[in-house]
């Protein structure tokens, strides 16, 4: 079997996969926001943390709440990075110095999972199951949360109420992230990936000096990784270390992970509306990228010149002979698409347009299928702008599933999308601009200035992947980086809690002959124009200058 059939056969079996998952856990999740009734352990955590889950919140403090909780994390986080050389269990690792506590804090906490660490020789095992394993669980709950509290605003009618964020946010642990996760530990065990505690081992003699390795409790922690759209590896690694991803199979199991809760939201978006057609109009946008952009990667990579490439199959520098070019190009395209960040090799050796592919993949917003509930809040957004957009072609109010999309809305929209391009622009033109960043790039020229476009792209959209080909290890990254994550996690966040609000204070607008149909394939089609426009006229300048130009020259 050829690489190219391989890899053709493996996307698939995923998107068999996916379209088994997809009616179950979509209506699934439905049913565990709609539900007016609470588990015992989950009341049990609500008299723990005071809440009284029964209590409806608008949105201003539902955002509190977000916030609130989130500082809570960032805090205990840096102060367990900060104590860990006291700590059982630490492997006589010493505790972590400020700038990358802090980076690391806010990373984890954003559901950004960047690492600028080496995981194996930095965090012993209480900060890696007490501190980042939590927290991969929370923060994708938190996602959920704001993406459920803007279905609810399209849902509901005359109330500012959405819901109550700490009754999401158990939730969302409790019955979804929790029991998946738990399967998918037990599947990666059984195929390989270790499970355990133990300490550092020397292994032998490897070039010139012992090699170590260590132990951990890596399946349980790769699968809230990928399941929560997390990417945060126990191993610099990632998902290309064998003790995390050993085989073939669990590299397709790890991107159905990282793909399924994501796809899924848009069937309980569907049903939370009343309107499954809407919800496969969203399914529709989201697959129409991803599949392209697939295809574009495989094309990239497949295109080989030379004899040594066509040897190899394809561009093979960066990847793992075990998953071969075909599964690292849905890997690649399928974490940088949402915002897992997880990486099975390493996006820097990819062709100029290939990484370029990765780049652009974060820059749309990660949003096909995007995050853990990010996803789907970042899609509802672009489809008020494209319905406005269809609106000011036909002289006609945009109305989206019976709200009308007015000025407030619209200024709302309009800051949603462009905050996090602000970020990702103004940070990498610093890193350029001042003398000491550019030290840190591994390469010059366009790759060189990829690497930082594509570290600011990967923070500011809460992504976490890395092009490994810069050491973002600096006082300087740890700090800008860290502040593109709180700010790219948490000002869209207002925006839109903002608009549920808004949406569910409105009045019902009813169906008339000339409102346009949101649940048509033309509609989807508009949606998917809407996106590249907006993303192409954004970053192409930046892209010009880096992936674009790299790959024109080779």
């Amino acid at each position: 079997m050829g690489p190219v059939l391989a890899g053709v056969l493996q996307l698939i079996a995923l998107i068999a996969a996916l379209a088994l998952a997809y009616v179950p856990l979509g209506n699934y999740m439905a049913r565990v926001y709609s539900s007016d009734k609470h588990l015992r352990v989950e009341k049990w955590i609500y008299k723990g943390i005071g809440a009284d889950p029964n209590t409806e919140m608008r949105w201003p403090a539902y955002l509190r709440g977000v916030l609130a909780f989130s500082v809570v994390g960032v805090l205990f986080l840096y102060l367990l990075q900060r104590i860990q050389g006291i700590l059982p269990g630490s492997l006589g690792f010493s505790s972590v110095n400020p700038a990358q506590s802090f980076n690391t804090a806010v990373s984890f906490v954003t559901n950004t999972n960047w690492q600028s660490y080496y995981g194996e020789q930095t965090m012993g095992h209480v900060v890696q199951t007490a501190g980042l394993a939590v927290q991969n669980f929370v923060s994708a709950a938190v996602g959920i949360a704001v993406a459920v509290a803007l279905v609810r605003g399209f849902a509901r009618s005359r109330t500012g109420e959405l819901g109550n964020f700490w009754a999401d946010l158990v939730r969302g642990v409790i019955r979804i992230l929790v029991p998946l996760s738990v399967v998918a530990a037990l599947v990666l065990v059984a195929c390989g990936a270790i499970q355990n505690f133990s300490g550092i081992h020397e292994v032998g003699q490897f070039m010139g000096g012992h090699q170590q390795w260590n132990g951990g409790a890596v399946a349980s922690q790769e699968a809230i990784k990928e399941v929560g759209t997390n990417g945060g590896g126990y191993f610099n690694a990632n998902s290309a270390h064998p003790f995390e991803n050993p085989t073939p199979f669990t590299n397709l199991f790890e991107i159905f992970l990282l793909l399924v809760i994501p796809f899924a939201l848009t069937r309980t978006f569907g049903v939370m509306v009343g309107s499954i057609k809407q919800g496969y109009a969203i399914l529709a946008t989201m697959a129409t990228i991803w599949v392209g952009f697939v295809a574009l990667m495989m094309w990239t990579e497949f295109a080989h010149h030379g004899a040594a490439l066509q040897a190899a199959g394809g561009a093979m520098e960066g990847k793992e002979t075990r998953i071969g070019v075909g599964a690292s190009s849905i890997f690649a395209v399928s974490t940088t698409l949402t915002s897992t960040g997880a990486v099975d090799s390493f996006h820097s050796s990819f062709t100029g347009l290939g990484g370029g592919i990765t780049i652009l993949g974060m820059q749309l917003g990660e949003i096909a299928p995007g995050g853990t509930g990010s996803g789907l809040y970042g899609m509802l957004i672009m489809a008020v702008i494209a319905v406005f957009i269809a609106g000011l072609m036909v002289g006609r109010t945009p109305e989206y599933l019976g709200k009308k999309i007015g000025t407030r809305e619209m200024k709302l929209a309009a800051c949603y999308i462009l905050i996090t391009p602000a970020l990702v622009l103004i940070f990498a033109a610093a890193s350029m601009a001042l003398p000491t960043p550019p030290h840190s790039m591994l390469n010059s020229g366009a790759h060189g200035f990829s690497e930082v476009l594509y570290a600011f792209t990967s923070a500011a959209n809460n992504n976490g992947s890395a092009f490994a080909g810069l050491n973002a290890n600096t006082d300087w990254f740890n700090t800008m980086t860290g502040l593109a994550m709180v700010l790219g996690r948490f000002l869209p966040m207002v925006f839109v809690l903002a608009l549920a609000g808004s949406l569910a204070e409105q009045k019902p607008v009813p169906v008339t002959a000339g409102t346009l149909r949101t649940e048509k394939p033309l509609f989807t089609g508009l949606l998917v124009g809407a996106i590249l426009i907006i993303t192409g006229l954004t970053y192409f300048p930046a892209l010009a200058l880096g992936p674009l130009a790299e790959g024109l020259a080779s």
